[in-house]
């Protein structure tokens, strides 16, 4: 049996993960909540190809002011888009063709209105001028906005993190994962004596008035939108290059000056072989034209595309702590293994609606258990994965409400990667499953997709009848439960489960040392046991996440 204390403590830990904003408590939507989460004409009318957010922190004052150019091409013919900014941020004009147009606002939403409209597959801009006083992070990242601290000599040392609460929080923006843009210029002002750091290769530092530089960072490769971040400090920056699959990856690492010492041989220890791993078990780096950063950040760490923050403390584990008890996860650092994982899952393969975002921590959770298995040994894996069982409650499905910006439990962690597992086990062939991964990425490779399509893909690839498995893991709360008992060396079994004529295989030990499958059903079924397997003796294959029930 669990602890319930402890069981309460490992909860607690997955619904505070780095990178996620888990709002499991929210339940009434409002009409602020549909115009940030819904796909409307006026959202849909416009592609995004092209920003160059260009922006000045106020250290001081904690404020932001500047701009950000929106290129485009036009879906269909229209007059009136919707982007999104939070409403505590002023707008103080937006330019078409260097004239003033009009703009309305509701919420979080504001919508623009051109002269004439814009013809379908023509391509446009505007220039969106702004100002303000952000939302602080009380409690970043599992609360967004942006992160004001110091180093321990008293330099500032500030980000942002707003994953599930919107990059709108901080910049004007199409505030929808369904959009990536394709190409990215992100220049952030900052007093010369720091430094500024950003996604993608840094293009050129610029002197600017007022003793202020400019860092010019882009992007090639196309990003959402709560991925854009930036860091401000007092960095040592070293650079490195990985032999990956793609050729030489380049690598650059930023710590503060004052931590560098410590961070140098502590990054070096995980990064090459977390991408030899991952490149084996995923396919390539999927973003080898920006490059992979490690940068240190004043908060515990977020996906950010090419420059993954890190706020581990230099420790293994996860602030020291292995969350799946098994001892595996203190090996290797928790931030630097699971942040990396999701350039394949979240940032290369990206869910359209935060409700699907099952996709990304399911898929990058079991990224924890495929380093462990390449690391340590496919037992090291399986009991890390089991282990992780622990931090499961079952009590909100992990597929959230669509179309209001709202994700689903924090279950969506260690029950998205069981149910990975599961159909690992259930494929019975790890070669076969290591293509079914590289696949996922080279089919969706830098896209946008559903819950649907990867459940589509997985069902085509294998050939196997998942799709009651999927609606039991994702779409209801409750595990499935087998029930049996043993009469005179017989197994009579039947699943109990809310998805109806529910037919998972699953292996149990129909004879001693090894296991086999059977095939439930709702309806009871038996099969004959070897004559050593008793009631007492009789064991579930603990890589099945199942609920079991002896009856008489």
């Amino acid at each position: 049996m669990k602890k319930p204390f402890l069981s309460a403590l490992i909860l607690l830990a997955f619904s505070a993960l780095s990178h996620a904003q888990l709002m499991d408590g929210k339940k009434a939507f409002t009409k602020a909540d549909t115009l940030r989460g819904m796909l409307t004409p006026l959202r849909t009318c416009y592609d995004i190809n092209y920003y160059h957010l260009d922006v000045k922190i106020d250290l001081e004052n904690k404020g932001v002011s500047g701009s950000n150019t929106f290129e485009f091409t036009a879906t269909q013919d229209f007059t009136k888009l919707q982007f999104d900014l939070f409403a505590n941020l002023e707008i103080d004009k937006i330019l078409y063709k260097g004239k003033k147009i009009p703009f309305t606002r509701e919420f979080g939403a504001v919508f623009v209105t051109f002269p004439k409209a814009i013809r379908q597959h023509t391509k446009d801009k505007f220039t969106v001028f702004y100002h303000g006083l952000p939302q602080i992070a009380n409690n970043p990242p599992w609360d967004g906005g942006f992160i004001f601290k110091k180093d321990k000599a008293g330099n500032p040392f500030v980000s942002v993190a707003c994953q599930g609460l919107g990059a709108s929080v901080w910049w004007p923006t199409k505030d929808h994962q369904s959009d990536e843009v394709d190409s990215m210029l992100v220049s952030i002002t900052v007093p010369k004596d720091l430094q500024a750091v950003a996604n993608g290769r840094l293009r050129n530092i610029m002197n600017k008035k007022e003793g202020q530089k400019q860092y010019n960072w882009f992007v090639k490769n196309p990003i959402n939108n709560y991925n854009i971040a930036f860091y401000i400090g007092k960095y040592a920056h070293w650079s490195d290059k990985y032999e990956g699959e793609k050729g030489a990856l380049d690598l650059d690492f930023w710590s503060l000056a004052e931590d560098s010492a410590l961070a140098k041989p502590h990054w070096d220890a995980d990064t090459k072989p977390m991408l030899k791993a991952f490149e084996h078990w995923f396919g390539p780096y999927p973003f080898y034209e920006d490059g992979y950063k490690l940068v240190q950040a004043p908060h515990l760490g977020m996906e950010h595309q090419s420059a993954i923050a890190y706020g581990n403390q230099f420790k293994k584990g996860y602030l020291g702590r292995d969350m799946s008890g098994t001892g595996a996860g203190l090996k290797w650092d928790y931030i630097i293994i699971h942040e990396t994982g999701h350039e394949w899952f979240a940032n290369n393969i990206t869910t359209k609606d935060i409700a699907d975002m099952w996709v990304h921590e399911g898929f990058t959770t079991y990224s924890e258990v495929l380093f462990t298995d390449y690391t340590q040994g496919k037992e090291a894996g399986d009991k890390y994965l089991i282990g992780l069982r622990r931090g499961i409650g079952n009590k909100k499905t992990i597929i959230g409400t669509y179309d209001v910006n709202e994700e689903g439990s924090g279950d969506m962690y260690p029950k998205g990667a069981n149910l990975i597992h599961i159909i690992r086990q259930l494929i019975n062939d790890d070669e076969k499953f290591r293509n079914l991964l590289r696949g996922l990425n080279k089919t969706f490779y830098h896209q946008t997709t559903t819950t649907q399509a990867v459940e589509a893909y997985i069902i085509a690839q294998t050939g196997l009848k998942l799709e009651k498995i999927f609606d039991q893991y994702l779409r209801n709360i409750k595990i499935p439960v087998l029930e049996y008992k043993i009469v005179n060396n017989e197994l009579n079994y039947r699943w109990v489960s809310d998805v109806a004529d529910f037919d998972m295989p699953i292996k149990v030990s129909i004879k001693e040392g090894e296991y086999s499958f059977i095939y439930p059903s709702n309806d009871w079924k038996k099969t004959d046991l070897s004559p050593n397997i008793t009631a007492e003796n009789f064991k579930i294959d603990p890589n099945f996440y199942v609920q079991t029930k002896r009856v008489d």
